[in-house]
């Protein structure tokens, strides 16, 4: 009896050392960030103010994926994935260029937002990937940066 007593104890004890160990979908996260960097993508939690027409539901801190310019390109854009392959701007007019359109529909379903600074190219993403997804992320800020 006082062996399951000590048990009993020792669990108690250990327990909070189980809610240390990430999940399963916080170690698939971690490994997309790594494989990132080794990319050259940047990446950080960002706070956003979603549009209040967006349906999609996304979180309020997001991971943003981004990538310098290159020297000279100036053009400044946002558009939101309305739903699978549909992007609109903040005025919810669909892109109509057609070359940005067609890498756009390339991306994975769970990209909520891409935009473009004279700076630096920022996509806004959900994560729900594998390391595939990860390189159309990265094949996409490399072709528009």
């Amino acid at each position: 009896m006082t062996w399951w007593v000590v048990l009993l104890l020792i669990g108690a004890a250990l327990s909070p050392l189980v809610w240390l160990r990430p999940s399963p979908r916080q170690r698939g996260q971690m490994a997309l960030r790594l494989a990132a960097r080794r990319l050259g993508l940047g990446m950080q939690l960002s706070q956003q103010d979603w549009p209040h027409w967006f349906e999609g539901h996304p979180p309020a801190s997001c991971a943003q994926y981004h990538r310098g310019r290159r020297r000279g390109v100036s053009d400044t854009w946002s558009y939101w994935q309305t739903a699978p392959g549909q992007w609109c701007n903040q005025w919810r007019e669909p892109c109509v260029d057609a070359g940005l359109l067609e890498k756009l529909q390339r991306l994975p379903v769970d990209v909520y937002k891409v935009e473009a600074g004279p700076q630096m190219v920022a996509l806004y993403w959900g994560e729900r990937g594998e390391e595939a997804e990860l390189q159309r992320v990265a094949e996409f800020l490399a072709a528009v940066a």
